[in-house]
């Protein structure tokens, strides 16, 4: 298997090439970008995989939702519909995503949650659609190049940092480290057993790459809320995920669960009847009175198709959020004053008088 992987290094470079050649185009202007008159705020990464995109993302929404119109935009990842779409409630996690619908279950009554394939398209279709809109949060999009963002977000996992990896499909990375240097501030996230000394070496690494300010987030495990039942969840558990990283959910789990079985599925998974069945067989034979997921598989599991045959066992999610370690305020800070200036140059621009001819 590592020889196998060794054998990927010629395609590694030319992905590489590919990669550079399209950047370049779009740096010299020969690929079209397109810059709208709204504020647009990039999360992206250079990994494929989870590296915290949509924590970071549900942030933004609570640090900004409270005083200006967000919507959120993201491709849709695992969707069985396509084009532009802006989610109600008759949607489900198959209709829009999984992460979109997660987004609107939280925040749907403040914000516009919005899926799309072709962003520079959908962009200009949610401000016409919805006038009110002073914030667009792009999820997954620092390589989606077409759209200029006002302020673009890189975040990177703190167990499996960018600077580690390499280019697909060697490793992991959709593009060369170096373009980070595209990004205005980069964020390291699910940080754990983090210390000065840690920070001090990541920091300088990731300096290496890009010179940007870095700052340092971890996920906040919340207490299990159970979905179709209000009982309390036993000390007695399965797992089930379906995840990029199943192993973190998994660790912090066993700090206050014993784990009789983890049932994982390939990130984005999408649940059938006979994955319920097996799941629900495992938890008889392990004696485990509950069964605990992600917040990001509860989102389909609670599809009507399945809703029956979950009701019969004790199901619960996690909700999590991302903290700032340190340097939160300094960050909160960055961000209100790019969207207070931003938006006061757009209401000067709207406001000044056309030139006479």
């Amino acid at each position: 298997m590592h020889l196998l992987k060794y054998l990927l290094l010629p395609f590694a470079g030319l992905y590489n090439l590919i990669t550079r050649l399209r950047n370049y185009l779009y740096d010299i202007g020969h690929k079209k970008s397109f810059q709208f008159e709204t504020i647009v705020i990039s999360v992206g990464n250079l990994n494929v995989g989870g590296s915290g995109k949509t924590p970071m993302v549900e942030y933004l929404i609570r640090l900004l939702s409270g005083n200006y119109k967000v919507a959120t935009l993201s491709r849709g990842y695992g969707r069985k519909t396509k084009g532009f779409r802006i989610t109600n409630d008759a949607d489900t996690a198959l209709t829009v995503g999984d992460e979109p619908y997660q987004i609107f279950r939280k925040f749907g009554d403040q914000i516009v949650v919005a899926v799309g394939e072709d962003r520079a398209l959908a962009i200009p279709t949610i401000l016409n659609e919805c006038p009110e809109v002073q914030i667009i949060l792009m999820d997954d999009a620092f390589q989606h190049r077409a759209v200029v963002p006002q302020f673009s977000i890189l975040v990177t996992d703190y167990s499996k940092p960018f600077y580690k990896d390499f280019l697909m499909p060697f490793g992991r990375l959709r593009e060369a480290r170096h373009g980070a240097g595209r990004a205005d501030v980069v964020v390291v996230t699910k940080c754990v057993d983090f210390t000065e000394e840690k920070e001090n070496t990541i920091r300088q690494k990731l300096h290496r790459q890009a010179a940007k300010p870095v700052f340092f987030t971890r996920l906040n495990y919340k207490a299990p809320i159970g979905f179709g039942h209000d009982h309390p969840i036993s000390k007695d558990i399965i797992l089930v995920s379906a995840v990029a990283n199943n192993r973190a959910f998994s660790r912090e789990m066993e700090r206050d669960f014993k784990i009789h079985h983890h049932v994982r599925f390939p990130d984005h998974h999408v649940y059938s009847l006979s994955d319920i069945n097996e799941i629900h067989k495992k938890a008889e034979s392990s004696n485990a009175d509950s069964i605990l997921t992600t917040e990001k598989d509860m989102v389909k599991l609670i599809d009507p198709e399945l809703e029956l045959l979950i009701s019969k066992k004790r199901w619960y999610y996690v909700p999590i959020e991302a903290v700032f370690i340190k340097n939160g305020q300094k960050f909160d800070v960055m961000i209100n004053e790019l969207v207070r200036d931003n938006l006061m140059k757009l209401s000067a621009a709207s406001e000044k008088p056309e030139a006479l001819s």
